[in-house]
Formats: C-alpha cells, sequence, structure tokens
C-alpha cells in the first residue's frame, strides 16, 4: 500500500517488529457491479485495517482524542479518504485479468469510510475500463508486491443486483516452496525489501484468487 502519508508509513515502519513481515493486514471484500446484459462494468473494494495500524492512523490524524471508540461525523470525514492518496504509479494493489489480459480501470470513486471496535474500514468503488461480458471469466487479486501489507479476502464477494453469477475464491496452495518463501522472509529485519532478498512479487504468489462469471439476462 503506497499513499502520500509519509508520517503514517515512518511510524508503522518503526513501530514494527523486526522480523515482521507483512507489517500491515487488511480484511478485504468485494461487490461487483453488473448491468443489465450481465456484465461486469465496477468493482468495489472494501479494505478493513488491523487494529494496531488503526490505530496508528487515528493517532496520526488526531481523532477520537477521548479514546471512547467513536467518532464524530466530522472525524469521519476527516477519516474519509486517508488511503486515497496514492503515488504516481500505484494501482490500488488490485490486478484484474480476463484470461492472461489486464482489465484496467478507473481511479477511485464513491470513497467511504468508517470506525467500529477500534478497526477502520474503507471502500472506493472502480470502473472497468472496458466491461467483461456475460459468460467471461473475470479473476481478481488483491496484493502488494513487496508483502508489506497483506490483503486476506475474509470480507463477503457480492455482486449488485439480482444476477446469476458464479463466485470461486481460491486461496494459494502451501507448496513446499511458497513455505520456504515465508519463512525466508520472516527472517528479513522489518527494513529489508523482500526483492532485494530474491522474493520478488511474493505478494502475488501469497493472494487469493477470486474467479466471476456472469451469466447473460
Amino acid at each position: 500500500m503506497r499513499y502520500s502519508a509519509a508520517l503514517t508509513l515512518i511510524t508503522a515502519l518503526t513501530a514494527a517488529p523486526l522480523g515482521a513481515h507483512p507489517h500491515i493486514f487488511v480484511d478485504t471484500g468485494f461487490e461487483l457491479v453488473v448491468d443489465d446484459s450481465g456484465q461486469v462494468t465496477h468493482v468495489r473494494v472494501v479494505w478493513q485495517y488491523d487494529d494496531f495500524y488503526s490505530l496508528l492512523i487515528t493517532e496520526d490524524i488526531k481523532l477520537d482524542q477521548d479514546g471512547d471508540g467513536t467518532m464524530t461525523e466530522a472525524e469521519i470525514d476527516q477519516l474519509t479518504g486517508f488511503d486515497m492518496q496514492w503515488v504516481e504509479g500505484f494501482e490500488g494493489d488490485l490486478e484484474l485479468t480476463l484470461g492472461d489480459a489486464p482489465v484496467a480501470l478507473s481511479a477511485p470513486q464513491e470513497v467511504t469510510a468508517s470506525f467500529a471496535d477500534g478497526r477502520i474500514t474503507t471502500s472506493h468503488l472502480r470502473a472497468l475500463t472496458t466491461p467483461v461480458r456475460a459468460g467471461e471469466t473475470v479473476t481478481i487479486k488483491a496484493y502488494d508486491p513487496t508483502y508489506y501489507t497483506a490483503y486476506e479476502v475474509t470480507r463477503p464477494v457480492t455482486v449488485a443486483g439480482d444476477k446469476s453469477c458464479e463466485i470461486r475464491l481460491k486461496a494459494p496452495e502451501m507448496t513446499d516452496g511458497l513455505a520456504q518463501m515465508q519463512q525466508e522472509l520472516a527472517a528479513l529485519d522489518a527494513q529489508s525489501d523482500p526483492e532485494d532478498a530474491g522474493l520478488p512479487n511474493i505478494g502475488a504468489r501469497m493472494a487469493s484468487r477470486v474467479s466471476v462469471t456472469c451469466a447473460a439476462s
């Protein structure tokens, strides 16, 4: 996750214990938007941050100063969009593919934020530049190539509207090679880049795969 919140990221980095990879944990969900012809036109992404990172963010922005676990409407407004200030070239740690071809996405829209039980939850909507036609299978993966942030698809994957869509979730297969890679990753110190240590694009290998196929109306 790479966005312009330098103080927060520095704080998170220095607070993370040595050998802690990944550093940020995000429970992730998706809502697919399908039009009347069965085409997938948008994907809404939901991120729910872990307790520790949520605490770092609220302290950095100086929210919930009374510590009662709730935020005012003004504080929610201040929180909304904190994770949408993306640096150039950052694609939102989201990959959509149709076969082997990437599906281009718009910039984030309809950004929301909420805070409950000590955790921040945000959502944003992205349009598919070219809709995926009915009968075709779109594959979705959420991952940080460096595995600094771990995205786990633990929240619902749904389809907006009454559409006949097949949704399949496949977790990464824990092969001997992947298990060995995890051990090597865990041995790195907090400021090491996995790619420099011979572990390129480990986030993609650790990512779950969501496949969605919608029938024509």
